[in-house]
């Protein structure tokens, strides 16, 4: 089957390398990710949202092979060790040897705990992603980043473990709402704001027609995030250096999630509030100017991505929460920041009381 409008992204770490199909219809393209499959064991993981939308879909492409399907609940409350668990237990049952896989049917929750799940089960297996969600898309689906999260912070727990191959159907997103969907554009702004300041321009110039899911214009941006985020992976695969530039907004952002109970905000609205809160930083430890902190506020509102911190929230637990991030080291803070447009760094040793101060302003 053909799509309208398609690219192909090749990840490649050393002499390993998957693919990343783009395009429309690209679930019901059996013949090309079949090929991906090397035993007869198949689980897919999906959630009670997405499962009735596309599960019989996907399964026509899995005649011949013994598959059997484990459902959550949706929203990122659900990524757990106990969901984990059922997940590993559905394998046992599915009798799965070491050749089965895990196909991930979902956003970002599903496509993290479907994967660490297959680097749990016979100490790793096969898994491909099939993401429905645009931050899923652009972002978790590709890298093999995989995790749960605990009671104390967001993705504390984890693996590297990387998929076979990530087909990305578009289609999906006609489906997805969209407070779902604005969440997804944050993390192609994310990109952008990180390594690409031709692509934020873009990004600028073409906002109206993103909003409107316009198809050309959400492809080539899905695409040009993929190749960034691919290159990044490229080189730093384990997030030794330049792949914790991919973490802007993060620590904030997670610190709001995590305080939200992950009900407040989305995780692409973490991460818009999280950039700003970064950028503003930035500008306060004097690597960054109030225009670049001004474009950036701009293109988030451009798009409908929430640029405040949701009232309620105590500055003094958020700092406690950012103390938990993985990138911290020998108990110092360490953040990615910002010197303007497409230039993020690592900065280690950040001042609390520089962070604090943001944090109580952005919350009065």
């Amino acid at each position: 089957m053909s799509t309208v409008t398609s690219e192909t992204i090749d990840v490649t770490l050393g002499e390993r390398s998957y693919p990343v199909w783009i395009g429309r219809g690209l679930l019901d393209d059996h013949i090309r990710w079949r090929g991906a499959l090397r035993g007869r064991h198949v689980l897919v993981i999906s959630n009670h949202t997405v499962a009735p939308l596309y599960l019989e879909r996907l399964s026509r492409g899995l005649d011949g092979l013994k598959w059997s399907s484990f459902l959550l609940d949706d929203g990122e409350a659900h990524k757990t060790f106990a969901n984990v668990g059922l997940a590993l237990d559905a394998l046992a049952t599915l009798g799965a040897t070491r050749d089965a896989c895990v196909i991930a049917l979902g956003g970002g929750v599903v496509g993290d705990l479907a994967g660490f799940t297959a680097a749990c089960w016979m100490r790793g297996i096969d898994f491909i992603q099939m993401p429905t969600t645009l931050l899923s898309m652009v972002d978790s689906s590709v890298g093999g980043k995989t995790g749960v999260n605990l009671p104390a912070g967001k993705n504390l727990v984890g693996a590297f473990h990387q998929p076979r191959a990530v087909i990305a159907d578009i289609g999906t997103l006609d489906s997805l709402p969209e407070r779902e969907y604005r969440a997804g554009l944050a993390e192609v702004i994310k990109g952008a704001a990180i390594g690409d300041a031709p692509f934020f321009a873009w990004l600028e110039a073409h906002a109206d027609a993103l909003r409107r899911r316009d198809e050309t214009t959400l492809v080539q941006a899905i695409a040009t995030k993929v190749r960034y985020k691919a290159g990044v992976v490229a080189r730093d695969e384990t997030e030794q250096g330049e792949r914790a530039l991919l973490n802007l907004g993060h620590t904030f952002g997670h610190a709001l999630e995590t305080a939200g109970h992950y009900t407040t905000l989305l995780h692409g609205e973490g991460v818009a509030v999280g950039m700003l809160l970064a950028a503003r930083l930035s500008e306060r430890l004097g690597m960054s100017t109030p225009a670049d902190t001004t474009r950036l506020e701009q293109l988030l509102q451009s798009v409908n991505l929430p640029t405040r911190v949701p009232s309620g929230f105590d500055p003094d637990q958020l700092l406690a929460l950012m103390r938990l991030d993985k990138k911290n080291t020998a108990g110092t803070l360490r953040l990615i920041l910002w010197r303007g447009i497409g230039h993020a760094e690592i900065v280690s040793g950040v001042n609390e009381n520089d962070v604090l101060a943001v944090l109580r302003d952005a919350t009065k």
